[in-house]
């Protein structure tokens, strides 16, 4: 039996990554290479025998109560993606935001905070304001790359906005309160989002061109078959009132407030008369798919940290960091968001989260910073990497759904200025930390 504990720490870290990197460019899903990776070190590490070792790392990872609000919120999306409820809240601002130069890339970034704090998962809103909003922007003679970014970089703000998935699996591997991440991310998602909504405005008031406004013949016609404003809108606030009201007040936990939310989409969509047996399977089947993918990952995930823990793994990375670093907190946190962006770049979230938060958080906890706040500046980070190339999800998503004459490399040029905008507002994060902390 072969012994890799005598290769000591530094060349075992270096051989991990190695074999990681390696399998996952034959093209294996990531859940399975953390899982064999885990597997081999725990065998050739420490020898068959602790094995069961695995197992108790795999029932910890999903015994957890708060896990339960990731299938609610999911489902939520899942329930409003196959509902008319976003369609007619698109259609029915449209009055408003045809009026204004630019104002139907505004509408579209409003609407996208309202889905975000429905759901808070962005797979499913960026591919709704694809079909909802992009060919209507692209009708009115917009910018295409305004068009497009607009469109892609609303449909990620459910990384930042509470429900957001994204927060609450950092909240379970971080061990920290998801409400406390809720109101922390509340502030830094809002500045966002209005530096979003400054952009597509002043840039269309720099140059009109960008965005035509509608003849009054178009507005006219279009007021005639647009739906009730205050019907469409109710529903929609109402859902956002009842989770993160129920959440912010504390009538509700975050795992209750989702069960609340489910609950709230299903009776209205059973109020349009759009229930039905086949939208619950085929949302039920999504929320099992995407659950699915999320618990796999972490599976695999939380058995590779768990053993390259008990090889002394963590404690290696902790003394690398702060050693490349010289120990200064900026210098360090700047090296974890560095490593973030990368990882960001080729895995997905729920990987670079579970695989880097563990060792990351007590790093973060032992200079003195706060993990709610890192919590926030993990978001931006993935924020960041939802949009950049070369394998931003979102980019992907909007790819699938937008006409074929537009390129995933005009989709990701079209993303550099929203980029930018999450940098600016990331630093914003860092540099004033009373920004995610202000309800202190």
């Amino acid at each position: 039996m072969f012994d890799l504990s005598a290769i000591g720490i530094g060349y075992g870290s270096l051989l991990m990554l190695f074999m990681m990197i390696a399998l996952l460019l034959t093209g294996m899903q990531l859940a399975f290479v953390t899982g064999f990776v885990a597997l081999f070190f725990t065998v050739g590490w420490f020898g068959i025998e602790t094995l069961p070792l695995m197992t108790s790392r795999l029932y910890s990872f999903v015994d957890s109560y708060i896990f339960l609000a990731v299938p609610m919120f999911v489902l939520m999306a899942a329930l409003l993606d196959r509902s008319g409820i976003a369609h007619d809240l698109f259609e029915a601002m449209k009055l408003f935001g045809k009026r204004v130069r630019g104002g139907v890339g505004v509408q579209t970034l409003l609407v996208a905070i309202i889905l975000a704090s429905m759901s808070g998962v962005i797979g499913g809103e960026t591919v709704l304001l694809g079909i909802l909003a992009l060919p209507q922007m692209l009708r009115l003679g917009y910018n295409r790359k305004l068009a497009i970014g607009v469109t892609c970089a609303g449909g990620a703000l459910g990384t930042m906005l509470p429900p957001s998935i994204v927060l609450i699996i950092y909240g379970l591997t971080a061990s920290v309160s998801i409400g406390d991440l809720f109101k922390a991310s509340f502030l830094p998602a809002f500045i966002l989002a209005i530096f979003y909504i400054l952009y597509v405005l002043i840039r269309c008031r720099i140059n009109p061109s960008l965005a035509p406004i509608p003849s009054a013949e178009e507005l006219a016609r279009d007021a005639e078959t647009q739906p009730n404003f205050f019907k469409a809108l109710f529903f929609p606030l109402l859902s956002v009132v009842v989770v993160l009201g129920s959440i912010y007040t504390g009538v509700a936990s975050v795992t209750e407030a989702s069960a609340l939310g489910v609950v709230g989409i299903m009776l209205s969509t059973w109020i349009r008369k759009e229930l039905c047996f086949a939208m619950l399977k085929d949302a039920a089947i999504a929320t099992m798919k995407t659950c699915g993918m999320i618990i796999w990952i972490g599976i695999g995930a939380s058995a590779l940290v768990g053993i390259y823990n008990l090889m002394g793994g963590i404690d290696f990375v902790e003394v690398t960091i702060l050693s490349l670093s010289g120990g200064n907190a900026t210098a360090t946190l700047l090296i974890m968001m560095g490593i973030l962006l990368v990882l960001g770049m080729f895995l997905d979230w729920v990987g670079v989260a579970l695989l880097t938060m563990p060792i990351f958080v007590p790093i973060i906890v032992g200079l003195g910073m706060d993990p709610v706040w890192f919590g926030v500046v993990f978001c931006l980070n993935m924020q960041v990497s939802f949009l950049s190339p070369p394998f931003g999800p979102a980019a992907f998503y909007l790819k699938s759904v937008a006409p074929k004459d537009i390129s995933l490399g005009e989709i990701f040029s079209a993303l550099v200025p929203f980029i930018c905008l999450q940098v600016l507002t990331l630093g914003l994060v860092i540099i004033f930390p009373v920004l995610a902390l202000w309800w202190r």
